[in-house]
């Protein structure tokens, strides 16, 4: 048997951290932007206090 071991580069580590974060960052543009602008009131109104809960000015 033999045993095989995988080392990752510092590149390798940071462009995972980056597409990661840019992932994250697109997901709650999604959430904060879509439903914040959506038609509905309910959901409208749910992004609005949730805004104004975390000081994020919208109007």
């Amino acid at each position: 048997m033999s045993a095989h071991t995988q080392t990752h580069s510092l590149t390798d580590r940071v462009g995972a951290r980056t597409v990661a974060g840019l992932m994250a960052l697109v997901f709650g543009s999604i959430l904060v932007f879509g439903v914040g602008l959506a038609n509905s009131h309910t959901l409208h109104d749910a992004a609005h206090d949730t805004r104004h809960s975390y000081g994020f000015p919208c109007h």
